[in-house]
């Protein structure tokens, strides 16, 4: 019972629902289709949002406020399991914040490049241009020493 006739709104919170790796999207979907059938048919929902974050594996968010109404829309979908997590808002920001890779790599050190056509092929680190968003690095593979500059983007830590 409220006091003073006032009515209290449940709390939202977020739920982690655990899925197959790289069938997020899939089973957003999946879980939006039956929240919109469930909308149609009259029935009010708890449900505010659902979440496939960038970089996450194996996980959908979902916000609500009612964690037992969830269980039905996620009952019978078959990449996703039945175990669900409430996390705290601050983690999930944690997830969502891109991390800048420039903040990551320093001069010295090895690195692997991923894309163009010195992809595969490790280098180290000669200089770091953050206005450009460039590196300027040495090949390890190669036979002599030529400084390449390519976006900071193209590499990852270590290799």
């Amino acid at each position: 019972m409220s006091s003073g006739g006032k009515e209290e709104k449940p709390e939202l919170s977020v739920y982690a629902v655990k899925t197959t790796s790289g069938r997020e999207l899939d089973v957003a979907l999946i879980i939006e289709r039956r929240i919109l059938e469930s909308l149609s048919r009259g029935r009010g929902l708890n449900i505010k949002s659902i979440l496939v974050a960038p970089g996450v594996k194996g996980y959908v968010f979902i916000e609500t406020s009612n964690p037992t109404e969830l269980y039905s829309f996620i009952a019978g979908i078959r990449y996703a399991s039945q175990r669900v997590m409430r996390i705290p808002i601050s983690d999930l920001v944690g997830l969502l914040k891109p991390k800048e890779v420039v903040e990551e790599i320093s001069v010295g050190e090895i690195v692997e490049i991923t894309r163009g056509p010195f992809r595969g092929m490790r280098a180290r680190v000669v200089s770091i241009d953050k206005s450009k968003n460039t590196l300027t690095v040495n090949l390890l593979e190669a036979t002599f020493s030529i400084p390449v500059t390519i976006p900071i983007n193209y590499v990852k830590k270590g290799g």
